[in-house]
C-alpha cells in the first residue's frame, strides 16, 4: 500500500510540474500498468524507432537494464550463488552486477538490420526481430513522431499476432499507430523536435516508476 501511494505521488508530482503533458495522463497510466504487468510476469520489453526515436529506444534500454536512480544491489542469494561458483572473482561480480529489467532495442543490431534490409525488405527490419524475440506477454514500445513509420507499424502488427502488448509514443495526431496500439501517448505537438523533447520526460518517469516498483 505504501509503495502504491509513493508511485501515485510520483505521477501526481510529475503532471503538476508538466502541465502541458496532462493530456497524456490517462494513456500514461495505462502504459505503466502494461509495463508493470509485463515485468511482474518476468517478461521483457522490446523497443524501436527511427532517427532520434532510435536514440530514445536505446536510452530507455539504458535506464531499464541497470540502476537508474537506485543501486539495485543483488539479493543475498544471488550474491552467494556467484561467490559459490568462483570464490575469488564471485565477490567482484556480486559487487558490480545490478538488478535489470530486461529490455532490447531493435535498433541496435546493424549487421542483422542491414542484411535484412538488403536481402528482403527495408521496412521489415523491426518486424523480423519482433518475430524472433517477441513472446506472448512481452511488450513492444514503438516511437514514431508521426505515428506513421512503416517499419514501426509492421513491428506492431507482428506483435499483435504474437500476443505482445503494444505502446506507442507519437505526436499529437497519433497517425496510424493510435488505432493499432493498446496505448498511444500522443504528446501535444506536431513539430518533430518538440515531440521528442516531450517523449523524454514521459519515458523517464516510466523508468523511475518501474525501478521503484521492482527494486
Amino acid at each position: 500500500m505504501e509503495s502504491n501511494m509513493k508511485l501515485q505521488k510520483m505521477i501526481e508530482d510529475f503532471f503538476q510540474e508538466h502541465e502541458n503533458l496532462k493530456v497524456c495522463r490517462n494513456d500514461f497510466e495505462q502504459a505503466f500498468q502494461i509495463l508493470q504487468e509485463c515485468y511482474s510476469k518476468n517478461k521483457k520489453v522490446l523497443l524501436c524507432g527511427n532517427g532520434g526515436s532510435a536514440a530514445d529506444s536505446e536510452h530507455i534500454v539504458g535506464e531499464l537494464m541497470k540502476g537508474f536512480v537506485k543501486k539495485r544491489k543483488l539479493s543475498a542469494d544471488e550474491q552467494e550463488a556467484l561467490i559459490r561458483i568462483d570464490p575469488d572473482h564471485g565477490h567482484y561480480l556480486a559487487e558490480n552486477l545490478q538488478g535489470a529489467l530486461p529490455a532490447i532495442s531493435l535498433t541496435g543490431h546493424p549487421s542483422l538490420s542491414t542484411a535484412y534490409s538488403n536481402d528482403v525488405a527495408p521496412d521489415m527490419i523491426f518486424a523480423q526481430q519482433l518475430y524472433g524475440y517477441g513472446l506472448e506477454g512481452d511488450t513492444l514500445i514503438g516511437l514514431s513522431t508521426s505515428g506513421n513509420s512503416n517499419n514501426v507499424i509492421n513491428a506492431v502488427l507482428v506483435a499483435k499476432a504474437r500476443g505482445v502488448k503494444t505502446i506507442a509514443f507519437t505526436g499529437e495526431q497519433g497517425g496510424k499507430l493510435k488505432d493499432l496500439c493498446d496505448v498511444c501517448l500522443k504528446v501535444p505537438s506536431d513539430e518533430t523536435y518538440r515531440i521528442q523533447e516531450f517523449h523524454l520526460p514521459l519515458y523517464h518517469l516510466l523508468c523511475l516508476l518501474l525501478e521503484e516498483s521492482f527494486f
